[in-house]
C-alpha cells in the first residue's frame, strides 16, 4: 500500500472503504522510515500521528470529520507544536520542546489532518539548498545527488517522495517556491498577513509566510483556506474575509517581464518552455504581453539588506540565559553570550547574522538599511502597478533546475538563487510554483505565477484551471 498522491484520492479510497486514515498514517511513517536516507524528517511523531488517525476514524464512522480528514502532513522544523520538539534545525535550539502550538498546526488538526513529523531545513530557513541544516543535508527524492532547494526542502521532498499528501512550510524569499519548482510538486506562498505567523520561528518578521506543499493546486487550496484567516494572536494578521476560489470563463491578461526571460544566465530549456507556456496561453484565448521590471537586479541585494536586519534583531532572543543551547565552557554573562551563540549558530547563520548587525549600526543605517526600505517601497509600487491592468504576471520559478550537492560554495551565488522569487515577498503578494516542465536532465522546474494581494484563492484557482 503507498500513501494517496492526493487529497481527492485519499478521500476516494475512505469513502469507499478500502482504507482507514490509520492504515494511511501506518504507511506514511514505514515510508518515511524507508526512506530514511534522503534526511527527510528530523523527528517523526508515531504517538501523537496514530493517536489523532484512530481520533479521525471515528470521527469518519459518525460522519463529524473535518474537511482535511485523510490528509497525512509533515512539517517544517521551525513551526511549534505543542508538546513535540522543535529545532529550526539549529543546535541552539536542540532538545527544546514547544509549550503551545502554532495556529496554523491547531488549525490543521482542527480540520482533522494527521501530523507524521518535523521535516529538515536550512538552520532558522536560512538558505536555497539545505546544505545549512545542523543536522545534514536533504538528499532531492528524485535525484539523490542534487539539493531539493531551500529553506523548506525537506518539507517540499516529504511531498515529493510521496511520504505525505500535503506539507506545510514558510517562505522569507522563495522558500517554499524554490524547493517545489526543484522537486517538482506545488508551493504556494500566501499575501502577507492572510496566513498566521504566530507559532512560526521567525527570520524575517515582515517577508515571513506559512504556506502549503501538495502534488495539485487544488490540494494547495484546500489547506490555505484550513490555515488561512485572522489570528488575534499575530498583529501582522489581516482581518479580510477569504475568497470563495471561483474563477470565470472570461479570458485572462497575463503579463510577464520581459527581464526575467531574456536575463542571461537563465537556462535556456526553461526561457524556451516559458516562451511555449505563453503560446499556449494566447491560444486558450487570454492576452499574454510583456511588461518592464526595471529593478531586477535591485531585488536580492535590497532583500538581503532587510532580511538580515530583521534576522539579527529576531535572532539575538537565542542568548544561552532564557532557553536553548547553553555553553559549559562558559564564565559570566558575556562569556555565556559570546560561547553559547557561537557553539549553537551554524556558519550561514552567524554570517546573516554579521550582516543585519552591520546594517543597523551607527553611520551605515542611513545607507542601507533605510535606503533598503525606500527601494522596497518602489518594488512593492512597481509590482502592484501591473495588476491594475493585469490578473497574472507569470515568470520562471528558478533560472536552474536542482544542483548538485556541495556546487555552490560562493554564498553570493547562492543569494541569487532568489532572484525571481523575492519580489513576492518584498512585495507581499501571494505567488505560487507549479511543475510545468521537465529539462532533458530529466529533473523538473516550475513556472511561478503572482497575483494581487489578496487574490490568493483566485490565484490558486486559476492555477489549478490553466496547468492541471
Amino acid at each position: 500500500m503507498s500513501t494517496p498522491r492526493t487529497l481527492r484520492e485519499a478521500r476516494s479510497a475512505l469513502a469507499a472503504g478500502s482504507t482507514s486514515v490509520l492504515a494511511l498514517t501506518r504507511t506514511a511513517l514505514e515510508q518515511a522510515r524507508s526512506k530514511a536516507h534522503l534526511n527527510i524528517f528530523l523527528e517523526l511523531f508515531d504517538e501523537s500521528a496514530l493517536g489523532k488517525a484512530a481520533e479521525v476514524d471515528a470521527k469518519l464512522a459518525s460522519g463529524t470529520a473535518g474537511e482535511l480528514a485523510g490528509a497525512i502532513v509533515s512539517l517544517k522544523d521551525n513551526l511549534c507544536y505543542k508538546g513535540h520538539k522543535v529545532s529550526a534545525a539549529s543546535k541552539i535550539l536542540e532538545g527544546f520542546t514547544s509549550p503551545y502550538s502554532a495556529t496554523v498546526v491547531e488549525r490543521l488538526l482542527a480540520a482533522d489532518a494527521v501530523i507524521i513529523g518535523r521535516t529538515n531545513c536550512d538552520e532558522f530557513a536560512m538558505g536555497s539548498s539545505n546544505e545549512n541544516s545542523a543536522y545534514g543535508a536533504v538528499l532531492n527524492p528524485l535525484d539523490t545527488s542534487k539539493v531539493p532547494g531551500g529553506s523548506s526542502g525537506g518539507a517540499a521532498s516529504s511531498v515529493a517522495a510521496g511520504i505525505c499528501n500535503v506539507a506545510l512550510g514558510s517562505d522569507t524569499g522563495g522558500s517554499i517556491r524554490q524547493p517545489a519548482s526543484f522537486c517538482g510538486v506545488v508551493g504556494f506562498k500566501p499575501t502577507y498577513g492572510r496566513v498566521s505567523r504566530y507559532g512560526l520561528i521567525a527570520f524575517a518578521s515582515s517577508f515571513d509566510q506559512v504556506g502549503p506543499f501538495a502534488h495539485t493546486a487544488e490540494d494547495a487550496l484546500s489547506v490555505h483556506k484550513v490555515i488561512a484567516g485572522h489570528d488575534e494572536l499575530d498583529n501582522t494578521s489581516s482581518q479580510r474575509a477569504l475568497g470563495s476560489g471561483q474563477t470565470t470563463a472570461a479570458p485572462l491578461k497575463v503579463a510577464y517581464y520581459r527581464e526575467c526571460v531574456e536575463r542571461e544566465g537563465l537556462d535556456p530549456e526553461i526561457k524556451a518552455h516559458m516562451l511555449a507556456q505563453f503560446a499556449r496561453l494566447k491560444a486558450l484565448g487570454h492576452s499574454v504581453e510583456p511588461i518592464e521590471l526595471p529593478m531586477l537586479d535591485h531585488l536580492v541585494p535590497t532583500y538581503y539588506i532587510l532580511a538580515t536586519a530583521e534576522a539579527s534583531s529576531n535572532l539575538a532572543r537565542f542568548d544561552g540565559i532564557r532557553y536553548g543551547h547553553r555553553s559549559k565552557e562558559a564564565k559570566g554573562v558575556d562569556d555565556t553570550y559570546r560561547r553559547s551563540r557561537t557553539e549553537g549558530f551554524g556558519p550561514e547563520v552567524k554570517r546573516r547574522i554579521l550582516l543585519g548587525t552591520f546594517v543597523l549600526s551607527s553611520g551605515y543605517y542611513d545607507a542601507y538599511y533605510a535606503q533598503g526600505m525606500r527601494v522596497r517601497r518602489l518594488i512593492r509600487e512597481n509590482t502592484l502597478k501591473a495588476f491594475d491592468t493585469y490578473d497574472l504576471v507569470m515568470t520562471p520559478t528558478c533560472p536552474s533546475t536542482a544542483f548538485g550537492h556541495g556546487e555552490i560554495s560562493d554564498p553570493v551565488t547562492m543569494y541569487l538563487q532568489d532572484i525571481f522569487t523575492v519580489q513576492a515577498n518584498l512585495a507581499g503578494v501571494p505567488a505560487v510554483s507549479l511543475p510545468t516542465g521537465t529539462h532533458s536532465n530529466g529533473l523538473p522546474f516550475g513556472t511561478q505565477l503572482m497575483a494581487k494581494p489578496f487574490a490568493d484563492e483566485r490565484l490558486l484557482a486559476l492555477a489549478h484551471e490553466l496547468f492541471v
